[in-house]
């Protein structure tokens, strides 16, 4: 089987890696169920403070994929979370290239209802990127995205584990704000959603600065070819250079999004559907769905302890009244079929003097009949009792 980590949680096989560590897919002992381990060195306290933050999010809502529980091992520590099997976006548009507008338009309106959870705990996650979304493994159904990997991500006032002139994210996904060293606020991670909106419509990641001068330079430019014109409106929001004229807050673009969708034209019918596939391999040796498997029972004894004694005919005691052991049955062929000769003289022993063997009883062949005789005998003689 796989180590046991904290006495709780056995790691079975790992199914990802990050910047801070491996992920698992482990058996939690305690709850029946599987879940995935993050692991990480406690190798510098910056590590271990953010490993800690991390872990203290308890934010509970289907779009967001928050850390369930940690433990603590030697000098390693790990936290939990769901297993989510269906890859991530980033699996997605390697899979199909650009994604189809409607279909685009219910991942961005998941995410950002769970961003809006994410932000009333007063948290900015600073890292929204197509890696760190997950998705369910739903097939060609309703795609399920789950907003993850809070391992830089902070409240609001909580001081700052960098210096000032270092940013703190994806490079690619930067607000203009963050470049510039500012606060981490909720508008940056806005922005993040917009170039990610870009990336799923397009198929090609966006040159933020080359946005953010276009922008600056001429207004707001018009949509790119793959974009429809009612959902730019909205991505246009979410990507202004300056905070205060970007979207303030989630629930305002989602809004904003819920109204473009009304306006854009229906799929195609010979539309290509997306299917989310179950990125994760097949569980290892030793484990099941269940949980580990019990261990293969080792060679069986032969012959088995219960045909070893079979039931059959009980012999008379022994000794006294103790029971005797049940005879076994025959065994075909033994003993060998021969004519019986009679009881043998033992022949006396190698070197010992002539004269001094054991004297043979009577042969079986006299014995027999005279016993036949006497038992004869006595039963006529209790006949002839009854009968007088």
């Amino acid at each position: 089987m796989g180590e046991v980590f904290g006495g709780r949680y056995e790691l079975v096989d790992p199914i990802g890696r990050g910047g801070a560590g491996a992920v698992w897919r482990a058996w939690d002992r305690r709850r029946r169920r599987y879940v995935a381990a993050k692991v990480l060195q406690q190798s510098d306290a910056h590590t271990l403070l953010r490993f800690v933050r991390e872990q203290g999010l308890r934010i509970d809502h289907p779009h967001v994929l928050a850390p369930m529980s940690w433990a603590a091992d030697d000098d390693k520590v790990l936290f939990t979370m769901d297993v989510v099997r269906g890859g991530s976006l980033a699996h997605l548009i390697g899979d199909y290239g650009p994604l189809p507008p409607h279909y685009v338009c219910v991942v961005l309106d998941q995410l950002l209802s769970g961003l809006t959870a994410v932000h009333d705990e007063g948290v900015v996650h600073r890292d929204i990127k197509p890696a760190n979304i997950l998705l369910e493994a739903t097939g060609t159904g309703r795609p399920h995205v789950r907003l993850s990997d809070f391992g830089i991500a902070m409240r609001k006032g909580e001081p700052r584990l960098t210096d000032s002139n270092y940013v703190m994210g994806t490079p690619g996904y930067f607000a203009p704000e963050q470049m510039l060293g500012e606060e981490p606020d909720f508008p940056a991670d806005l922005f993040a959603v917009g170039l990610m909106a870009l990336y799923l419509l397009t198929g090609r990641k966006p040159d933020a600065e080359a946005l953010v001068r276009r922008f600056t330079e001429h207004g707001t430019p018009n949509a790119p070819e793959e974009v429809p014109a009612p959902l730019w409106e909205v991505i246009a929001g979410l990507l202004q250079p300056d905070p205060s004229l970007r979207f303030r807050t989630a629930t305002g673009a989602r809004k904003a999004l819920t109204a473009a969708v009304e306006l854009l034209d229906a799929p195609a019918a010979d539309e290509e559907p997306i299917e989310v596939f179950d990125q994760l391999g097949p569980l290892p040796p030793g484990f099941g769905p269940e949980g580990p498997l019990p261990p293969a029972p080792g060679p069986k004894a032969w012959p088995p302890p219960a045909e070893r004694l079979p039931p059959g005919p009980v012999a008379a005691p022994l000794h006294g009244n103790a029971p005797a052991a049940p005879s076994a049955p025959p065994v075909p062929g033994y003993p060998p079929t021969r004519p019986y000769t009679g009881a043998q003289p033992l022949s006396p022993p190698t070197g010992a003097p002539a004269g001094r063997s054991r004297r043979a009883g009577p042969p079986v062949k006299v014995v027999v009949p005279v016993l036949t005789v006497a038992l004869l005998c006595l039963a006529v003689g209790i006949w002839a009792l009854l009968s007088a």
